[in-house]
């Protein structure tokens, strides 16, 4: 896949609605319960078009997904919605005590990331990544567009297991990056963009950024290969190490803590089988902060500039 389409913007939380509305028409098992969800968030169009299956639990998330493990004893499978700072921090235990059993529950972290607007440290995660990816039997998908969130929903309810699935900030609209026709597979990377000089991985909705600095790459004669790696976990290991080795520079771009997120994974993996220069891009041991989603950006250093100038070093 080459990155030359001409681009248009939509609400991840649409698409994913349409994805759990056709989902839930399909699949008599498929239940959504949600905790303290916010007008606009996953569930609005939902609990209109299918009431029989909207559990509200109210501000309780550990006790919804403790009740999400016994709706998936009885047959279901659960759709769990709430905020991920709120998830991890109410919830974690009982997380960990789903994947340790294996259900088959869709753990649903609205609002992931640091690009909340304006709601401040107390309501922004930047450790779900890290905290997430250290607990064994869970997947983790991560989508960067509407097309993708869509394509994540029904490789989601597919999979026999427990899944976490990553949204950003509710009220965000974000470019479509993806064709329509584009075919989903989780566990395997996706490359937008090719090249060889240097390698961009990155998760989420940060995806545009690094395609627009690998624009501005290749005004300065460096081809630059795009990941997308929408699959956090389990890591897509032979994309990763391909590009370590064929780059031999890589960088990797998230909107969490460089600490045991994507940064993390990749340091991880690459230090055993295939040393590499890397250069992150992320939250660097810092708390969340006020602002719009650019200023947040700008003042982190997640931007198409940050990501460019990393990528130069990483070269050097």
């Amino acid at each position: 896949m080459h990155w030359d389409r001409k681009m248009k913007e939509e609400s991840i939380y649409d698409a994913y609605n349409r994805a759990l509305i056709e989902l839930v028409k399909s699949d008599n098992r498929v239940v959504c319960c949600y905790a303290d969800v916010r007008s606009g968030a996953a569930g609005k169009y939902l609990k209109q078009h299918c009431p029989d299956r909207f559990i509200d639990s109210g501000i309780a998330e550990g006790h919804m997904i403790s009740a999400s493990g016994g709706l998936e004893d009885a047959g279901f499978i659960p759709f769990t919605h709430c905020h991920a700072v709120f998830g991890l921090g109410r919830g974690y235990n009982q997380i960990r005590n789903l994947a340790y059993d294996k259900r088959n529950v869709k753990i649903v972290m609205q609002d992931s990331g640091m690009l909340w607007w304006k709601i401040g440290p107390s309501h922004i995660s930047v450790e779900d990544l890290a905290a997430l990816r250290a607990i064994p039997n869970l997947v983790i998908l991560s989508p960067a567009d509407a097309i993708s969130a869509e394509r994540i929903v029904c490789a989601a309810a597919a999979y026999n297991g427990p899944v976490v699935i990553r949204l950003p900030f509710v009220g965000g609209i974000y470019p479509v990056l993806y064709p329509d026709d584009f075919e989903y597979e989780l566990g395997k990377a996706s490359v937008l963009r090719n090249g060889d000089d240097v390698a961009i991985l990155t998760t989420g909705v940060l995806l545009n950024d690094a395609l627009e600095a690998s624009k501005e790459l290749e005004r300065h004669g460096v081809h630059a290969r795009v990941l997308d790696i929408h699959t956090v976990k389990p890591l897509d290991e032979e994309a990763v190490l391909s590009a370590a080795k064929e780059t031999d520079a890589l960088v990797t771009v998230e909107d969490v803590s460089i600490y045991g997120g994507l940064g993390g994974a990749v340091a991880e993996l690459i230090s055993e089988r295939c040393p590499t220069v890397l250069k992150r891009i992320g939250v660097r041991d810092q708390f969340g902060d006020s602002g719009t989603c650019e200023e947040l950006k700008a003042h982190y250093g997640l931007t198409a500039a940050s990501i460019f100038q990393a990528a130069i070093e990483a070269r050097q």
